[in-house]
């Protein structure tokens, strides 16, 4: 497996990852019903591809059975031999979720970033995941009642106390990633980037790659859509995906039609549509570490597969032009 090294800021110091990172959030919640035996091999069978940049969060598991921290406690028994092996990431800034408010409203979400909750957020991740030091801790979400500056220079103390190696922000507007590397050297910006959600291109991307911190893309497969494999899905109960606008009514058949042209050009590269997906993530540039999740060997497997997909510039420039045609907000 090659490296990306994230962040060029830190006396030349950045942090070194895989090139391809696991997003454990859907072994959790949002995905349906949890499957810990699957999830488990998924994050053994990481280890044996190389996939070692693993990101999790306090917060996943809020909405599925196993409750806040549920995905922290699950990473932990697999941590507990291989922490060495694993550069480990986690997030904090949601402080919960109202799991009676609708999957698509901002006011589930119950954000807190004050000092005292960053450091004390902290410690409870440490604790959960067995483990003495975060390697990439994000500020999840900006609390719009604590200035980012207080968020980050808590941080920024817990860097200066061993706790973490690398700061990180996540879904911040350009001015709040000037703000936030003004009070700490920020590592990694993590954000939603695909080839159907290309909003932060504008303003966000240029920002970081001035300041030279890295990106990482979540949710890079669309959550699962760009792979083809929900064409004529039903979601299960407990599957944020049949709330969301992309995923239902007449959003949904445009975008399958999308769909369907990057499995053209899968067809030529001799790969599958999720592989082309992210490969298209991959060329973005050398400072870009994508992070699809999955709970499900197999689909580790074929996101691996992805490292080998070469798209020519004719490819890359087919699919750019499918942003334009996206039907619904994401």
């Amino acid at each position: 497996m090659e490296t990306r090294t994230l962040g060029t800021t830190r006396g030349g110091q950045g942090l070194t990852v895989s090139v391809q990172g696991l997003g454990c959030m859907g072994m959790s919640q949002s995905y349906g019903e949890a499957d810990e035996a699957s999830s488990i091999a998924t994050l053994h069978r990481a280890l044996e591809l190389g996939v070692t940049f693993w990101d999790t969060a306090n917060v996943y598991g809020a909405t599925g059975a196993g409750g806040f921290g549920a995905n922290e406690t699950l990473l932990a028994r697999v941590l507990a031999e291989h922490r060495d092996e694993v550069t480990l990431a986690t997030k904090m800034g949601i402080g919960g979720i109202d799991v009676t408010a609708p999957a698509t409203s901002a006011r589930r979400f119950t954000l807190s970033a004050k000092p005292d909750e960053v450091r004390r957020r902290c410690d409870e991740s440490l604790a959960r995941l067995g483990t003495d030091r975060i390697d990439l801790y994000y500020l999840h979400r900006v609390d719009p009642e604590t200035p980012i500056e207080e968020s980050i220079g808590a941080m920024a103390g817990l860097v200066e106390a061993g706790k973490v190696r690398h700061v990180g922000v996540s879904e911040v507007t350009a001015d709040e990633l000037e703000r936030a590397h003004a009070t700490h050297p920020v590592t990694a910006l993590q954000s939603e980037w695909s080839l159907w959600t290309r909003g932060l291109e504008a303003d966000v991307v240029p920002t970081a790659r001035r300041l030279g911190i890295g990106l990482v893309p979540f949710s890079p497969l669309g959550r699962g859509f760009l792979t083809g494999a929900l064409a004529g899905h039903t979601f299960a109960e407990g599957d944020v995906r049949g709330t969301l606008a992309r995923f239902t009514g007449d959003n949904r058949s445009a975008n399958e039609a999308l769909v369907d042209e990057v499995a053209e050009v899968a067809r030529a590269q001799d790969a599958l549509p999720g592989q082309v997906a992210l490969a298209w993530v991959h060329a973005q540039g050398p400072d870009v570490v994508p992070i699809p999740g999955t709970k499900r060997v197999a689909y580790l497997e074929q996101n691996v597969g992805a490292l080998d997909v070469s798209l020519t510039d004719d490819e890359l420039s087919r699919l750019d032009a499918l942003a334009d045609r996206v039907a619904g907000p994401r």
